[in-house]
């Protein structure tokens, strides 16, 4: 079971990713650079080996000769999406035979629109994906305005986190966006990420951070009369390396 994920920076217990992962969501909030696809790669391989299937959606539109070799085990099957019935007939299969996926996808696919669902809505709908996959969305940049133009997406997120039976790691970097009050509603059940406090994002110090150091903050399965508290820790994630 690959389920360490580094140590502690204050002490010498080893940090360990646990079964809660599977169905808590996942924010790992950092800047270009700092060891965030590192990072969900690990969560990647602890979910792989509790035998549910992933869908990797990279909304950079990867080629897939771009992307990097950690993920191009034997459980990487590349599909990029487009609107034609050739993609959705082997997006199907995929998913009807619970394979690993990574999905380059543009984001422009998603409609500007709050009365129209896009055909990428849709897909991600799949009845076969909610009740059998871990999501990962991967926002590489910033994309010009993503949360903000693309209403079709916010909306699918909202009801996406009522449907699903696994849960979802999302990453992204530090910008006004996670100010947001909605926004960070999205993110309330398991955080990791390079903020100090989970109702506050501080991004204006996360630069100063070495790569693959994280304050990780969790809360805790014990509820309080107002809310489950909120543990916060310093740690260090080793570096996954794949081999061919």
């Amino acid at each position: 079971m690959r389920d360490r994920l580094g140590k502690y920076v204050s002490s010498i217990n080893t940090l360990k990713v646990e079964e809660r992962v599977l169905y808590c969501n996942t924010l790992i909030l950092a800047e270009e650079g700092a060891g965030k696809t590192n990072l969900a790669c690990k969560i990647r391989n602890y979910i792989i080996d509790n035998n549910v299937a992933t869908l990797y959606l990279d909304f950079s539109n990867s080629d897939e000769h771009n992307i990097e070799l950690r993920y191009k085990d034997e459980y990487f099957n590349y599909i990029r999406f487009d609107e034609s019935d050739d993609f959705q007939k082997r997006f199907n299969e995929l998913v009807a035979q619970k394979k690993h996926i990574y999905m380059a996808t543009d984001p422009n696919y998603f409609s500007n629109k709050r009365d129209i669902t896009s055909r990428l809505t849709q897909t991600l709908q799949n009845k076969g994906l909610l009740d059998n996959y871990y999501y990962f969305f991967h926002d590489i940049e910033n994309l010009n305005g993503f949360y903000t133009k693309f209403e079709d997406f916010l909306l699918y997120m909202l009801n996406f986190l009522n449907l699903k039976k696994y849960g979802l790691t999302f990453l992204a970097q530090p910008h006004s966006t996670f100010e947001n009050p909605q926004i960070k509603l999205l993110f309330t059940f398991l955080y990791l990420g390079k903020c100090s406090n989970l109702e506050y994002f501080n991004t204006s110090n996360l630069k100063k951070i070495p790569k693959n150091r994280f304050f990780y903050q969790y809360r805790t399965n014990y509820r309080t009369l107002l809310f489950n508290d909120i543990k916060s820790n310093i740690v260090q994630i080793d570096e996954y390396l794949f081999e061919e």
